[in-house]
């Protein structure tokens, strides 16, 4: 049976889907790319701001000088033109995803699982045949052309997609959302909504949003995956997609989500709609190859890690919607409302007295809204500190006062307010210490 499994994964089958799924992604990666810069984003999240949240350990990856982060950005749209059009394909998806990559990792004050995905996405395009067909790599003689490709590059989509919805759908099974608290406070800031504000209000709408949010999330796949329930699952799909995208402003993410609908309709369909002029003359041959052990291996790997690394926080001491220890590339998404007052302390060496910070010298109010009750971040902040004093040859500790609520609930002390967050190191794959975990005894 696994034989026959593995065998599976390397017979031929229609690229277009792939083809499609190409140029879609390509024409997205623009609009991410360019919108960044039209919107703002890039002015606020990593111009403006003196200091960034890198990723912990990463503190290489900073944000260019200047006018550069512009230029970066315009040059990202330009390598998602390059993908579009299928030109030097494979360098240009290498380009995205490690531009990508650098920018996604340099800042958490804008972090989101989509940009997660986008970022996992870029790096299997690298190694997908997609300019095989309506491509310049084609026209120019960069590639033969060819109208199929191995199974494993639609299933590693497919099972990668079922990762993501998966532990989305599970992260939810739990109290405050099942009791659709989450879902009234999400909404509650939605009420001036013009036409629906009102109607995001009501009790009832509440209760639709959480279980068909956890219903979605659990049976999309299998749905598309299903010939009788495909075309009603794409329209729900259209449905929610729209809905996120038109209440929670998420950018591209909705409409990527509906791109990969394409590699759930037969291929021949998707030719049929997409561009039968050029291809309808053409009847991909399916064929059997030998089992490739190394692209085997590496699937098995890659696949590996994705499932493990959402389970992580289950090893990490605490609650992870109040510690974050585990919480991000774990496809917790829209769990929880989440807000964090810290007020931070200095004590120079040769002082008895604290003086308080000023934070606002120091972040932007969005950045200050991002660290609140962020425990990564609040560490961070405190190593800035300490860093920016140590340019003047001052010595300091840094203390902070921390009250986090989560889900509008009585708020706790998320922080030891007696450790120097200035001395302690941040360990990446445990719990530490100085964040507190028995706190939920206290309300």
């Amino acid at each position: 049976m696994h034989e026959r499994f593995f065998s599976s994964l390397f017979r031929t089958v229609d690229n277009s889907p792939l083809i499609i799924f190409r140029i879609i992604f390509g024409v997205l990666i623009c609009l991410e790319s360019w919108g960044a810069i039209a919107t703002g984003w890039v002015t606020r999240t990593l111009i403006e701001p003196k200091f960034t949240f890198n990723f912990i350990h990463l503190d290489f990856l900073q944000p260019l000088s200047g006018w550069g982060m512009y230029a970066y950005y315009i040059a990202m749209g330009i390598v998602g033109l390059g993908i579009l059009l299928g030109y030097r394909y494979v360098l240009a998806s290498a380009l995205f995803c490690i531009m990508w990559g650098a920018t996604y990792l340099m800042q958490k004050s804008s972090y989101n699982n989509h940009y997660y995905l986008l970022w996992l996405l870029s790096g299997i395009m690298c190694f997908l045949p997609a300019n095989k067909d309506l491509s310049l790599d084609v026209r120019l003689g960069y590639t033969t052309q060819k109208n199929a490709m191995p199974y494993w590059c639609k299933f590693l989509i497919i099972a990668q997609l079922a990762i993501v919805y998966t532990y989305a759908a599970v992260a939810k099974l739990y109290p405050d959302w099942i009791s659709t608290n989450v879902a009234a406070n999400l909404m509650a800031a939605k009420a001036n909504y013009p036409v629906v504000g009102q109607l995001l209000q009501q009790k009832w709408t509440h209760y639709v949003i959480t279980y068909m949010g956890i219903i979605f999330d659990l049976l999309i796949i299998p749905a598309l995956l299903f010939k009788p329930t495909r075309k009603i699952a794409f329209v729900l799909a259209i449905f929610f997609h729209l809905y996120n995208s038109i209440v929670f402003q998420i950018g591209i993410f909705p409409y990527l989500a509906l791109s990969f609908s394409l590699f759930f309709f037969p291929a021949e369909r998707i030719r049929a709609w997409f561009y039968p002029k050029l291809k309808k003359h053409i009847t991909p041959k399916i064929y059997s190859t030998p089992i490739h052990k190394p692209i085997l291996i590496t699937l098995a790997v890659w696949l590996i890690i994705q499932i493990a690394l959402p389970l992580r926080h289950w090893a990490i001491k605490g609650d992870v919607l109040y510690t974050e220890e585990g919480h991000r590339l774990s496809w917790r998404m829209m769990l929880r409302s989440k807000s964090g007052r810290n007020t931070f302390y200095i004590q120079k060496e040769t002082e008895k007295r604290k003086e308080r910070v000023v934070v606002s010298k120091h972040l932007s109010p969005k950045q200050i809204r991002s660290m609140g009750g962020k425990p990564d971040m609040i560490w961070q902040f405190a190593q800035h500190l300490k860093k920016e004093y140590a340019k003047k040859n001052i010595a300091i500790k840094v203390f902070v006062t921390n009250h986090t609520s989560v889900n509008r609930k009585t708020a706790v002390q998320l922080i030891d307010p007696n450790v120097d967050l200035a001395a302690v190191q941040w360990n990446y794959w445990g719990h530490n210490d100085w964040i507190n975990t028995d706190f939920n005894k206290k309300q």
